[in-house]
């Protein structure tokens, strides 16, 4: 008798209701609820991509920036809590990590 027997004979009118995990996409990265910010600047006179407000652990850090440089064939770091990637592809990130299940935010022009 297992646990699920336990509890139909605890509780008989009580009916298993099925979880829906399509709702978010599990990617192995940890999901949070505020929304990422994704920012442009130059540095040096160069084009950049900032994402700030990530808050999960450094192996997801490596594991997403690592996905974000795949994607565009760029280069970039992780540093500080934030993922710097080369060249002004804001758009395209925002696209891809809301495809992730993430909640992005827009920030400067």
């Amino acid at each position: 008798m297992d646990l699920r027997d336990q509890l139909q004979h605890l509780f008989p009118e009580h009916k298993e209701v099925e979880e829906n995990k399509n709702d978010k996409k599990d990617h192995g990265l940890w999901m949070q609820d505020t929304p990422l910010i994704c920012k442009y600047e130059k540095r040096k006179g160069k084009p950049i991509t900032i994402i700030d407000g990530y808050t999960g652990a450094d192996s997801d850090f490596k594991t997403l920036t690592s996905r974000l440089k795949k994607e565009f064939s760029v280069g970039g770091s992780f540093k500080k809590d934030s993922i710097v990637i080369q060249g002004d592809n804001r758009d395209k990130i925002m696209g891809f990590l809301k495809d992730l299940g993430f909640n992005v935010k827009r920030v400067g022009g």
